[in-house]
């Protein structure tokens, strides 16, 4: 099983590398894989050295499974140029999670529609991941009507240059800004870039992948992402209103039933998911459960998640898992 990972020595592709060891996913040669400037230099795995490559050696190798995150510059030029010499490539930038041909996959959910003449599968957004993976059983038992959801976004989500601008601001440092504003001590209501109608592209996403996902485009979502100065863990505030009715204790059951959700809520002794207790983990915690007592039908959740675990890498590799254990690549 040759696995090139491309963008190997970025947040997303260090993660993938710990994450690959961690779940002894079936790796034979380990092509790491990143841009001109990185090319030589010398990747750890599983106690062995790997030289960085070019894409277009990685090309020649022809790997399996190209595991992406480098950008969607990147993916919408070399992943066609991957899957037309055979390797499946599974993409976590935006390039291709709203193509109407490629699938976009939250293995828990719908990894079930994967089929061999997949070559270029798309893992969703990570503020949507998290979100999905505790709407998912709920729309199945009660129909979603409408999400109403706000974000607490890491600066991880940004990249390197956020994380730096934060150290400097701790330390009085004048540097590089990957903000219009400072984000110490503040709350930005933009990630990333704003439409014309007003949201920004991340808010969107939260919109459009959720309605892709659940397979259900009457699903109404409204989203207000924020970022804030944690340096690991996205939260979210999402208010649910259904068609049918519920108990409260029911969602608390059958969240705790769902594969990959935990269930952290008892507010008699403080416990409720926060960033720092998610940070590291694969699962997707859920607390605060309530019912929203100014409307019929609807449902409070505050939901937690690793970013750059669940929300990207774990997520990538668990497409990649299904896919060797079904002998679909």
């Amino acid at each position: 099983m040759k696995v090139a990972i491309v963008g190997v020595t970025g947040m997303v592709g260090e993660v993938m590398l710990k994450v690959l060891e961690e779940r002894r996913f079936p790796v034979t040669q380990l092509i790491p894989v990143a841009s001109e400037r990185s090319v030589g230099k010398i990747i750890s795995f599983k106690n062995e050295d790997y030289p960085v490559v070019s894409l277009e050696t990685a090309l020649a190798m022809k790997p399996d499974i190209a595991l992406f995150s480098a950008g969607g510059t990147t993916s919408s030029e070399w992943a066609p140029r991957f899957a037309e010499v055979g390797t499946t490539v599974i993409d976590n930038s935006s390039a291709w999670r709203m193509d109407l041909s490629k699938k976009l996959i939250v293995p828990e959910i719908n990894a079930n529609t994967l089929t061999k003449e997949d070559k270029i599968i798309a893992s969703p957004n990570c503020s949507t991941i998290q979100m999905v993976m505790a709407l998912a059983p709920l729309h199945k038992k009660y129909k979603i009507k409408r999400v109403v959801v706000s974000t607490y976004q890491s600066i991880s989500g940004t990249g390197v240059k956020a994380i730096k601008q934060l150290e400097n601001e701790l330390a009085g440092i004048k540097g590089e800004m990957a903000y219009p504003y400072p984000i110490h001590k503040n709350a930005l209501p933009h990630c990333d870039v704003f439409l014309d109608n007003g949201y920004t592209k991340e808010e969107m996403k939260l919109v459009q992948e959720t309605q892709k996902i659940l397979d259900d485009r009457t699903i109404a979502v409204t989203a207000t992402a924020v970022r804030i100065p944690t340096s690991g863990g996205h939260s979210e505030a999402v208010n649910v209103e259904f068609e049918n009715n519920f108990e409260v204790t029911d969602v608390r059951v059958l969240l705790s039933n769902t594969p990959g959700v935990v269930v952290q809520d008892n507010v008699e002794v403080n416990t409720y998911p926060m960033p720092i207790y998610a940070h590291g983990k694969d699962d997707v915690f859920v607390g605060r459960i309530r019912r929203d007592e100014s409307q019929e039908n609807t449902l409070n959740l505050w939901i937690v998640s690793d970013n750059l675990r669940k929300g990207a890498a774990t997520n990538t590799i668990q497409i990649a898992e299904y896919l060797v254990k079904n002998k679909l690549v």
